[in-house]
């Protein structure tokens, strides 16, 4: 019997039995150990027995096998179950039995997750980077510099040269926010003194989830920094993209249809009729469709089939009494002071501050035309992005992409990049005015404005930093709107992107 046994006070025939109790009290158990991903323990792909004074866990999978003497027991909660297993040389190491179906064990697998990304993350670097000094790799959290636990961050050294890099978790959404950390890593690192002498960021994300990062390294400064991007595969494999080569990702551009709004049906009429309510806004939303909207939240939509009516679920409206009741109680709780943690009220901040900007388009700029102001035009893939997209026009006939945030989001630059990108390449092609948008005007082949809008208080305090890494092409304007912005909105900061 080890030390850790007898300091458990557990004799190999009680930790068996503690382990087979714990593993029949799981729906779903795994065994976890550092920098390996978790093996589920199904019926039939595991054994138990015991062995030289310990307990032996033997567990096989299509891909894998693994072998532990279980040598010792430090504690068990509903979920999780700590022991400790025999290493080479008679050392220890800590190992883990979880339930993966119980939300307790969300932190140890989100730690396992992490040590393994970071153990790949190490190999990567060396593999890539031959030569070169791994100066620091680190997954510390750093709260005060933006800097997260979830992405692995390195400096490698090699003489006088230097590279920043970073790793995302291998799904959708955290790859989609890796050039935003990445950025923010790259210039942690140059303001702490290493400006001159870091060339470049790697980035190493999920495979598939590399198209949205090398299209927006298209919209960055050449000159800032040298850009790599790698995409890695479940097993651990990685592969450098060519970042001169985003391939085909930007859709193409959808004709432009207007709602049937002096349309004869009953549900034309009856929606004629809603918009007369006070506080209720029209808006077109392409595709023969228009959103009947209570400072910002819908409650009624006329379609190609009818007139749909209600919030969070749509039914066909036989009338217009049922709307008209939800229109009034929309426009009561949409309003500053009414009945301010009702869910009505704090519901959509984002469309409530494009009702404020379709309102009064000029709020933002004085040379913006007031309407059409067009939502969404164009797709962007990956993950929900959170905010909302607006395309104007200006006086001259140049466009202007509006972004809205209500929340404090680091990833608002990078995102809006994302929609810049995409209307940038559709106007240069005349594609805009070909598709039916802002009929009558003449829409200029000019890189369109980037408009970055939310409350002033609510801006990351990253954004500048990011926004700094733009290309020349990318004319941001950062517009903070006044805390009373739901009751007077007015405009109390404006900033651009150059330091």
């Amino acid at each position: 019997m080890t030390a850790l046994n007898e300091a458990a006070g557990a004799q190999p025939a009680e930790l068996l039995a503690e382990v087979e109790s714990f593993l029949a009290s799981c729906r779903r158990p795994a065994a976890i150990e550092t920098g390996i991903e978790p093996l589920p323990l199904e019926a039939g792909s595991y054994q138990l027995s015991i062995s030289r004074g310990g307990v032996l866990l033997e567990a096989w999978s299509r891909e894998r096998t693994l072998a532990r003497r279980i040598v010792g027991l430090k504690s068990r909660s509903v979920a999780r179950l700590e022991l400790a297993v025999e290493r080479l040389g008679g050392k220890t190491a800590a190992f883990r039995l979880v339930d993966l179906e119980d939300s307790r064990s969300r932190p140890s697998l989100l730690k396992a997750g992490r040590e393994v990304l970071l153990d790949r993350f190490a190999n990567w670097m060396s593999r890539q980077f031959p030569g070169w000094r791994v100066e620091t790799l680190t997954t510390g959290a750093d709260l005060e510099n933006s800097l997260s636990p979830a992405y692995p961050r390195a400096l490698v050294v090699r003489g006088g040269r230097r590279w920043a890099a970073l790793a995302a978790p291998g799904d959708a959404a955290h790859s989609d926010r890796a050039l935003t950390h990445g950025l923010i890593w790259l210039d942690y690192l140059r303001l702490r003194g290493c400006r001159e002498r870091i060339e470049g960021l790697a980035l190493f994300v999920g495979r598939g989830a590399a198209a949205n990062t090398l299209l927006r390294l298209r919209a960055l400064d050449a000159g800032a920094a040298r850009w790599r991007v790698f995409q890695y595969d479940a097993d651990g494999r990685e592969q450098e993209c060519d970042t001169s080569d985003s391939g085909n990702v930007i859709e193409g551009l959808s004709q432009w249809t207007a709602s049937l709004r002096d349309g004869e049906s009953m549900e034309a009429r009856w929606a004629r009729q809603l918009e007369c309510l006070e506080a209720v806004e029209a808006v077109e939303c392409g595709g023969g469709e228009r959103s009947l909207r209570v400072k910002g939240v819908e409650f009624a939509r006329l379609k190609g089939d009818g007139l749909w009516e209600g919030i969070d679920v749509k039914r066909k409206a036989r009338g217009t009494a049922a709307a008209a009741r939800l229109a009034a109680e929309l426009a009561e709780r949409r309003v500053a002071g009414g009945g301010r943690d009702h869910h009505y009220r704090t519901r959509q901040p984002e469309r409530w501050i494009e009702s404020v900007v379709r309102g009064d388009p000029r709020l933002l700029s004085a040379d913006l035309e007031v309407e059409p102001l067009y939502g969404q035009v164009t797709a962007v893939s990956g993950a929900d992005r959170g905010l909302v997209d607006l395309l104007a026009i200006d006086a001259r006939g140049r466009l202007a992409v509006i972004e809205l945030k209500a929340s404090e989001d680091a990833h608002l630059p990078v995102q809006a990049l994302d929609y810049w990108v995409r209307v940038r390449w559709h106007a240069a092609r005349g594609e805009i005015s070909a598709k039916g948008y802002f009929p009558g005007r003449t829409v200029l082949s000019d890189p369109p404005r980037l408009m970055l809008v939310a409350p002033a208080f609510r801006f990351h305090s990253t954004v500048d930093r990011i926004l700094a890494y733009f290309s020349r092409e990318v004319e941001v304007t950062r517009i903070g709107l006044g805390v009373e912005w739901q009751r007077n909105p007015r405009v109390v900061l404006i900033g651009g992107n150059r330091r």
